[in-house]
């Protein structure tokens, strides 16, 4: 429901509110995907960095944070998108060694 506001020139102090239907489109908007990369005790931090660089488009900056997070915090957020984006990168971090999951 969409409303339009107009002013009546002989009544400027209260404006009317002309309630109008229109069309309504739904949109689905496609839901955010997320790879969570989890800590082990198998890789070094350079290969999770190289990897975060070459499959997931980091920069070495933000990969080297994603890294220091994951060895902290146990896990991190390292890519979002759609499924159809994250699944073949997070197949390709697990194929490098790396324990990941999409959600």
């Amino acid at each position: 429901m969409v409303y339009h506001v107009s002013h009546n020139l002989r009544d400027q102090d209260s404006p009317k509110i002309n309630p109008k239907e229109l069309e309504q489109v739904d949109v689905l908007e496609e839901k955010e995907h997320q790879i969570i990369l989890y800590n082990d005790d198998v890789n070094t931090f350079e290969h999770v960095i190289d990897c975060l660089v070459k499959i997931c488009e980091h920069h070495y900056l933000q990969a080297e944070q994603c890294a220091y997070i994951v060895h902290h915090s146990g896990k991190c957020s390292v890519k979002t998108g759609s499924l159809d984006e994250l699944i073949p990168k997070c197949k390709a971090l697990l194929e490098e060694g790396l324990s990941a999951e999409v959600v």
